[in-house]
C-alpha cells in the first residue's frame, strides 16, 4: 500500500479552515480521511507560569512545536499511528495525556500557518488557503476566545490587536501564494469542496496500486 495523501489547510484565525477541514473528511468513510489540528502542537509550556504562559505569542511560527508535527506526518505517511499531544488553551499548556492516532490513506493538517512553515509544505501533495473576510474573521475569533477558552472581550481585543493581526499579516496572508487552491467564502463554499472532493476519489481509486514512498 503507497504513503498517505497529505493536505495541507491554511487561512487567517476565524476563516473557516477548521470547517473545509471537517466537510471533506465528513465525506468519506472514518478510514479513510484523518484530520489533524496544528493547535495540538503547540510547545509544552509547563516549565513557566501562568502569567507567563498568558504573554507568549501564540500567534508566531515560533510557538509552534513544528519539529514534532513534522515527525508525526512522517509516520502517519509511512501507515504507522502516533501519540497526537492535547493542549490546553485556559492553561495555554500541554496536557500530559496524549491521544492514539491510527493512520488513514488522506491526512488533513489544518492551522494557520502550515503553509508558512517549509518543513511542513515539503510533505505536503496539496495545499489549500481559506480565504474569509476580515470584519466576519474577527468576530468570529471573539466568539470562540469567549464561548470556548474562558477569555472575556477585552482579553480577547487586546490579544487580538497586539498579536493576532500583526501575525496573520506578516505571516499567514504571505503564505497563501504557497497554495494549489484559494477557497473564498471557507466552508460555504460546496462548490470548491465538491472539486476537492473528486481529486481526493480518485486519489482512492490510485492508492492501494502505489509504491510505498518513504
Amino acid at each position: 500500500m503507497g504513503r498517505a495523501f497529505i493536505i495541507g489547510i491554511a487561512g487567517g484565525t476565524g476563516s473557516g479552515k477548521t470547517t473545509v477541514a471537517r466537510r471533506i473528511a465528513e465525506i468519506f468513510r472514518v478510514e479513510e480521511v484523518l484530520l489533524l489540528d496544528q493547535d495540538a502542537y503547540y510547545k509544552d509550556l509547563s516549565h513557566l507560569s501562568f502569567e507567563e504562559r498568558k504573554r507568549v505569542n501564540f500567534d508566531h511560527p515560533d510557538a509552534f512545536d513544528t519539529d514534532l508535527l513534522v515527525e508525526h506526518l512522517r509516520a502517519l505517511r509511512k501507515r504507522l499511528p502516533i501519540q497526537k499531544p492535547v493542549y490546553s488553551y485556559k492553561e495555554h499548556r500541554r496536557k500530559e495525556e496524549t491521544v492514539r492516532i491510527s493512520p488513514a490513506h488522506i491526512i488533513l493538517l489544518e492551522g494557520i500557518l502550515v503553509l508558512e512553515m517549509e518543513p511542513l509544505r515539503e510533505l505536503m501533495d496539496m495545499k489549500i488557503f481559506v480565504d474569509t473576510d476580515d470584519d466576519i474573521r474577527l468576530i468570529r475569533r471573539l466568539t470562540r476566545d469567549i464561548k470556548e477558552r474562558g477569555r472575556d472581550l477585552e482579553q480577547s481585543i487586546i490579544q487580538y490587536e497586539q498579536t493576532v493581526r500583526p501575525m496573520h499579516l506578516a505571516f499567514v496572508v504571505p503564505s497563501k501564494r504557497y497554495a494549489d487552491v484559494v477557497i473564498p467564502h471557507g466552508g460555504e463554499n460546496r462548490v470548491a469542496i465538491q472539486m476537492i472532493e473528486a481529486t481526493l476519489r480518485e486519489r482512492l481509486r490510485q492508492v492501494d496500486n502505489e509504491e510505498p514512498q518513504l
